[in-house]
């Protein structure tokens, strides 16, 4: 009886002391059972971002046209590009600096994509592409000029 009152606990704390000699990786040790190792840095967002937020298109050859049309709350920029050839597709003014003006210049790229086949040259009034965008009045402020840049040429309109 007095082995079983003394020798339980005496056993369980050598065990428990034994335990603790682990290291404090292992998983044996009951003091680390329940305690954190502090924050874990985990990186959300790899390097360079994601893929799918890479714009891959590239740049109109020419910009032949650049007009900006008053509209209710803003402008509208309204551009025509020149690609080398036929079928080039899915155009966009591509605001720089977030939209915020640079000097009183609101810089945007005119970005399309090329075919992904072999295409013929076409005549030049067959190779027109129109893109425009709206710019609201708050980001209007300040800004002088609006300038539409592409891969050979670019176009500015003054306000």
């Amino acid at each position: 009886m007095i082995f079983r009152r003394f020798a339980a606990p005496a056993l369980l704390t050598a065990s428990l002391v034994a335990l603790t000699a682990c290291g404090g990786s292992a998983s044996l040790n009951p003091f680390s059972w329940f305690s954190s190792d502090g924050v874990e840095e985990v990186a959300l967002i790899p390097e360079g971002g994601f893929l799918e937020d890479q714009d891959t298109r590239g740049l109109v050859a020419e910009v032949i046209e650049l007009e900006v049309l008053r509209a209710p709350g803003g402008a509208i920029i309204r551009a025509k590009g020149l690609p080398p050839r036929l079928g080039y597709w899915d155009a966009e003014l591509v605001a720089e600096n977030f939209e915020r003006a640079e000097n009183g210049v609101l810089t945007y790229m005119f970005r399309i994509t090329e075919p992904y086949y072999r295409t013929q040259t076409g005549r030049p009034k067959q190779r027109e592409v129109y893109v425009g965008h709206f710019v609201s009045d708050i980001k209007l402020q300040g800004v002088r000029t609006i300038r539409v840049v592409g891969a050979n040429t670019s176009r500015s309109a003054r306000r």
